[in-house]
């Protein structure tokens, strides 16, 4: 498919908790609709895009982002115009060069509907091109995990020529061949085995009958 700037597709967004609004003030309110170059139709991308303008925002008015049919929505109390200009502008600006942020593994397993295995298989045998690695603290902890991202053109290429179908039809094919030649490998050895303990006996009946000739030399008295 040949996604333009501002194309948008269905996507399942994932459920959203409903606020309660317990005020009737008046509120200021800007929404961004997200292209699908952005967010290559996964919710979890959608997701990622939103954690990703609220940390670069303020921490008082992170919350006031969030997301609705696959866009951004900012929401503030019409008392807080200077927080909500700064706050717009800074979303506005993020939101420039929102299409190149890389893709972070769970967003790449959306997109491509692929499995954590998959993931790791194919992008150990560099089928699945990393675009680098990040690293991150985990929330309320000290100890960092460090992970692979992707770059969204080349994400977007795989999606559009189908790449998911061919690797799986390819690990198919070699996961029928490895059968194949694991089903050989026991044969042979089996083979080899019955060779071996036939050998085994055959070499044990010859030193049966050489002991027997030496005891009829023995009764003979030939070795006296």
């Amino acid at each position: 498919m040949t996604l333009g700037p501002f194309d948008t597709i269905c996507c399942d967004m994932p459920k959203m908790k409903t606020k309660k609004t317990e005020s009737d003030d008046p509120e200021l309110i800007r929404e961004w609709p997200l292209p699908v170059v952005a967010t290559l139709g996964s919710g979890v991308r959608v997701k990622g895009i939103l954690q990703e303008i609220r940390s670069r925002l303020p921490s008082p008015v992170r919350k006031s982002l969030d997301m609705q049919a696959g866009g951004l929505i900012l929401v503030m109390p019409e008392t807080s115009k200077t927080a909500f200009r700064a706050a717009a502008l800074a979303v506005s600006s993020a939101l420039d060069d929102i299409a190149d942020l890389p893709i972070i593994p769970r967003e790449i397993e959306d997109i491509l509907t692929i499995t954590a295995s998959e993931r790791k298989r194919w992008l150990d045998d560099g089928r699945l091109p990393s675009a680098g690695t990040r690293t991150v603290r985990l929330q309320g902890r000290a100890r960092r995990i460090t992970f692979h991202v992707f770059d969204p053109r080349v994400v977007e290429d795989l999606l559009d020529r189908g790449a998911v179908d061919e690797w799986r039809e390819e690990d198919a094919a070699a996961k029928a061949e490895n059968r194949r030649r694991a089903a050989y490998q026991a044969k042979l050895t089996r083979s080899l085995k019955k060779k071996e303990k036939a050998e085994q006996t055959e070499r044990a009946e010859e030193a049966a009958t050489r002991l027997s000739g030496w005891d009829e030399f023995g009764r003979d008295g030939l070795l006296r």
